[in-house]
C-alpha cells in the first residue's frame, strides 16, 4: 500500500476544505454541524461506490430505495466555521470542535474548543491505499488510557481495547460466546473514550467492505502505539461525533444513521420459537397444542415465531412454500393463535435452493445475485444444499419478495416476516448486483443486502396493513438496520458461558445503535440446559427488549417454560416480572425511537464518573432506573456487585432495604428471584398483577412505585402510552414528577 505523504490546499467550501494528497488522490475535510465532521477521500475526482444506504440526508428519515449520492452534502446546514491558513496546516473550528489539518506530513488532529486534542492521525503515514489491489488503511495514535466500545455483536468484555476485530457478517452457529468473531452484523462504528482528556466520541465508516479494526494488537515500533481501520475494497469515508460525554455518542450516531424504529407493545411480551415444532410430521397438531399448553400452564405469550420448517421439502427448505402435509390449514391456525391474543411471525430466507419449485421464475425474472462473466445466478453452499440469493439491488427482485411474502405469508394471516440467514455468505469474486441499473460488485454492497431486503419486507407489510405499526426482525445487518427491524445475537450455544458473555454482547450492541436487541433464552444450539441454567437465562432474558425462547436440540426437544416442571413455577415467575414491566419498557422504546437513549446500558453510561463503573461485570442498566445483577453461574443463591456512588441510596427492589453507594453489596438471589436494585428518585410504571394471564400487553391497569430518598431530591420519568398497533393512535405522554424533603414525599403528573 502506498501512504499518503503530504497534501495541499485547492480549494475550499460552505463546510470545510477540498486538498490534492498526490497521485491522483483527494480529500474532503467538512464540517456537518458543530460537532460532527466527515472526511472523504476520492481516487481520481471518483468513489469506489457512488452511493451509501446508511446515512440519509439532513432531515431526511431513510434513503432512496437505489442509495444517496455519497458525494452530496448540500442537504446539512453550513455551520458558522473559522478557518485559518498557515505554511503546514489548515485549522477548520466550530464552536464545539476544531480540527487541525497538517500539510507535510498529512495528518488530522481534533481537537477540544479549549485546544487540547481527543483524537489524532498517528505522526507518520496515517492513510495507505492500495494500487494493484483497492484496499485502504486509516491509522490513528492510540493512547494507553483509551476505552473502545462498539462495532456491532461483539463477543467478550465490553472495551474491546487490545482486540483485533473483523467487520463482515458470517453465519456463526455455535460461536465462542467470548472470542469469537465475526458474528452477524457488518458494523465499522467505534466509540472512544479518549484516555488523555476524558471525553468521548464516535468514528464511524461509511464502506460495506469487509474490514478489520486493530485497537492495539498489532505493534510496529517505527510508529508508536496506534490502532487502526483497514478495509479490502470500497472508500475511505468517516465521520467524526464529538459526545462529549459517552451517554452523548451513541445517539448522536443514531442522528446520522436513523433512529430505531417504534415497535408494537406486543413485541415486548414473552415469546417462543423452536424448529422442532415447525419440523415435526404432525406439526400443524402439535403447535395447536403448544397454544393450548400456554393456558393449561398459566405463561402469558404474545407472540410465536414459525421456524422454517413450515417451508420444508423434506428436509430442506424453500421459502414462500407451504408444506401442506404438515400444515393442512396454515390460515385455520393461524385464527387460533390470535384467538388467543398471540401474534405469528414466519422464518424468511432470501437463498433458493436450486430445485425450489420457485427458481425458474425468479431466474427469468433476473432476480438473483448473478456471476458477472455470464450472467448467470452465483450458486453459493445453503443449509442441506446449493442455491441463488435474492439481490434486493434490483427491482425485479424486490418485486419477487413482496409478492410471495404477500401471498405466502400475510394473506394466510401471518403478521410479521422474520429474515433469518441473511449474511449473504457468496465468497465468489466475480459475484454482481444490479445496483438498480448501476452493476456493483457484491463485495461493496454484502452489507446492503439484508438492509434492503428487511426493508424490503417492512414495506409489503406496511402496505398490506397500512392501519398497524410494521415490525420486523433481521439477524444480519449494517448500520440503518435499526430504522426497520429489532435484532439479537444469532445462534447462542446452551452453557453459563454463553449467559455471562452474552449479556457483553448484548451491551456492546446497543452501545452500537441496535437498541432492540436480545438473546435466545436458554440456547439455541448445544445440549438441553438444566433447570437451573434456563432459569437464570430466563430471568436475564426478560431484561431484553427482545424476549424469546428460541432453540435447536437433539431428539425434538426443545426450551420451553415447561421444559423442567421443577422450574417452572420460578420461570413462570420471572415472565409475569416481565409482564409487569411492559409500561416501563415500553416508554423507554419510546426514548429510544425518540432520542436515541440505549434502553440497556452499561452501568457507566449512567455513573462515568465512578471509575469501578468501568471494570467489567455482570450487571446492567435497563433504562435509568433498573439496575439488574442476574446470576450467571451454577449454585449461587446470593449475588455479589459493585453499586456506583451515584446516587447518594441505593435500594434493593423487593424488599426496600437502603443499601450503601460505592461500596460492594450482596443480594439474596434465591431460584426464583432476579436480583434487582434501584437508584433514589427512581420512578417505575407497572402493569396491576391480574389472575387472566392472556394477552397482559394489552392490560390497561397502571400502577406506579416510586422511591424517594431520606433527604431532599427530585426527579421525573415520562411514560408514553398509546394504543401499542396502530399508525394512527393518539398519544399521550404522562410526566411523572417526584420530589422529597424530610417532611413530604410529592407525586405529581
Amino acid at each position: 500500500m502506498t501512504p499518503i505523504q503530504g497534501a495541499r490546499l485547492i480549494g475550499t467550501t460552505e463546510r470545510g476544505v477540498l486538498l490534492d494528497c498526490g497521485g491522483g488522490m483527494t480529500c474532503r475535510v467538512s464540517l456537518l454541524g458543530p460537532a460532527l465532521a466527515r472526511v472523504l477521500f476520492l481516487r481520481d475526482g471518483a468513489a469506489r461506490l457512488d452511493r451509501t444506504w446508511t446515512v440519509p440526508a439532513f432531515g431526511a428519515d431513510d434513503v432512496p430505495w437505489e442509495g444517496r449520492d455519497r458525494l452530496d452534502e448540500s442537504s446539512w446546514p453550513a455551520p458558522e466555521l473559522v478557518v485559518e491558513h498557515a505554511p503546514d496546516c489548515i485549522t477548520i473550528a466550530t464552536g464545539a470542535l476544531q480540527v487541525e489539518i497538517g500539510l507535510d506530513p498529512f495528518r488530522l488532529i481534533w481537537r477540544l474548543p479549549d485546544g487540547r486534542a481527543f483524537a489524532q492521525d498517528r505522526a507518520k503515514h496515517p492513510y495507505r491505499f492500495g494500487q494493484a489491489r483497492p484496499g485502504l488503511r486509516h491509522h490513528l495514535a492510540r493512547h494507553p488510557g483509551d476505552r473502545y466500545y462498539g462495532l456491532g455483536d461483539k463477543t467478550g468484555p465490553l472495551d474491546l481495547h487490545g482486540r483485533r476485530l473483523r467487520i463482515a457478517m458470517l453465519d456463526s452457529l455455535g460461536y465462542d460466546p467470548r472470542t469469537g468473531d465475526p458474528l452477524y452484523k457488518h458494523w465499522p462504528f467505534l466509540i472512544t473514550q479518549d484516555g488523555a482528556t476524558g471525553g468521548a466520541y464516535g468514528m464511524y465508516y461509511d464502506n460495506g467492505a469487509t474490514a478489520a479494526f486493530d485497537l492495539g494488537a498489532e505493534h510496529d515500533n517505527y510508529y508508536g502505539p496506534y490502532r487502526s481501520y483497514e478495509a479490502e475494497d470500497g472508500d475511505l469515508d468517516y465521520y467524526v461525533f464529538l459526545g462529549p460525554a459517552l451517554r452523548d455518542v451513541t445517539p448522536a450516531f443514531l442522528s446520522l444513521t436513523g433512529r430505531t424504529a417504534l415497535p408494537p407493545r406486543w413485541t415486548l411480551g414473552y415469546a417462543q420459537t423452536t424448529m422442532a415444532l415447525a419440523d415435526a410430521a404432525d406439526a400443524q397438531t402439535k403447535i395447536e397444542a403448544f397454544i393450548e399448553r400456554c393456558g393449561t400452564e398459566r405463561i402469558p405469550i404474545s407472540s410465536f415465531h414459525f421456524g422454517s420448517g413450515y417451508t420444508s421439502i423434506g428436509p430442506r427448505r424453500y421459502v414462500f412454500h407451504w408444506n401442506r402435509v404438515k400444515f393442512p390449514d396454515p390460515a385455520g391456525l393461524m385464527r387460533r393463535f390470535h384467538a388467543a391474543g398471540i401474534q405469528v411471525v414466519a422464518n424468511l430466507k432470501p437463498c433458493l435452493l436450486d430445485d425450489h419449485p420457485g427458481y425458474p421464475q425468479a431466474e427469468a425474472a433476473g432476480a438473483f445475485v448473478r456471476d458477472a462473466g455470464s450472467g448467470r445466478p452465483v450458486l453459493t453452499q445453503f443449509w442441506d444444499g446449493e442455491g441463488a440469493h435474492i439481490d434486493f439491488t434490483n427491482p425485479a427482485g424486490i418485486d419477487w419478495w413482496q409478492d410471495g411474502l404477500r401471498t405466502q405469508v400475510l394473506e394466510p394471516g401471518i403478521d410479521v416476516g422474520w429474515n433469518d440467514n441473511n449474511e449473504y455468505g457468496l465468497w465468489d469474486e466475480g459475484a454482481e448486483c444490479d445496483g438498480f441499473g448501476r452493476p456493483v460488485r457484491l463485495e461493496l454492497v454484502r452489507a446492503v443486502q439484508p438492509l434492503l431486503m428487511t426493508r424490503a419486507t417492512l414495506e409489503q407489510q406496511r402496505a398490506s396493513r397500512p392501519d398497524l405499526r410494521p415490525f420486523t426482525i433481521s439477524r444480519a445487518g449494517c448500520p440503518g438496520i435499526q430504522r426497520y427491524a429489532q435484532t439479537w445475537s444469532g445462534d447462542n450455544t446452551t452453557s453459563w458461558d454463553s449467559l455471562r458473555w452474552n449479556l457483553r454482547t448484548g451491551l456492546t450492541t446497543s452501545l452500537s445503535g441496535m437498541l432492540n436487541t436480545g438473546h435466545d433464552v436458554g440456547g439455541f444450539t448445544g445440549p438441553v440446559p438444566s433447570p437451573e441454567l434456563l432459569v437464570r437465562w430466563t430471568q436475564a432474558g426478560l431484561l431484553h427488549p427482545r424476549f424469546i425462547m428460541n432453540s435447536w436440540k437433539p431428539d425434538g426437544v426443545y426450551n420451553s417454560p415447561w421444559l423442567h416442571q421443577s422450574a417452572l413455577p420460578a420461570i413462570r415467575g420471572a415472565i409475569r416480572l416481565r409482564y409487569r414491566l411492559i409500561p416501563y419498557l415500553y416508554s423507554l422504546m419510546h426514548a429510544a425511537a425518540r432520542d436515541g437513549e440505549p434502553v440497556l446500558r452499561p452501568t457507566f453510561l449512567e455513573s462515568g464518573a465512578d471509575p469501578r463503573c468501568f471494570d467489567d461485570c455482570d450487571e446492567l442498566m435497563v433504562g435509568p432506573f433498573l439496575l439488574a445483577a442476574p446470576v450467571v453461574a451454577a449454585g449461587q443463591r446470593a449475588r455479589a456487585l459493585y453499586l456506583p456512588d451515584e446516587p447518594e441510596t441505593w435500594f434493593d427492589f423487593y424488599t426496600e432495604e437502603r443499601l450503601q453507594p460505592g461500596a460492594d453489596a450482596t443480594l439474596a438471589a434465591p431460584l426464583d428471584r432476579l436480583p434487582l436494585v434501584v437508584p433514589v428518585g427512581a420512578i417505575i410504571p407497572f402493569t396491576d398483577a391480574p389472575d387472566d394471564f392472556s394477552r397482559l400487553h394489552d392490560e390497561p391497569s397502571r400502577c406506579v412505585r416510586v422511591f424517594p430518598g431520606a433527604g431532599t431530591g427530585a426527579s421525573r420519568f415520562v411514560l408514553t402510552e398509546d394504543d401499542g398497533v396502530s399508525t394512527s393512535s393518539s398519544r399521550a405522554m404522562l410526566n411523572f414528577a417526584l420530589s422529597w424533603t424530610l417532611d413530604e414525599v410529592r407525586v405529581t403528573l
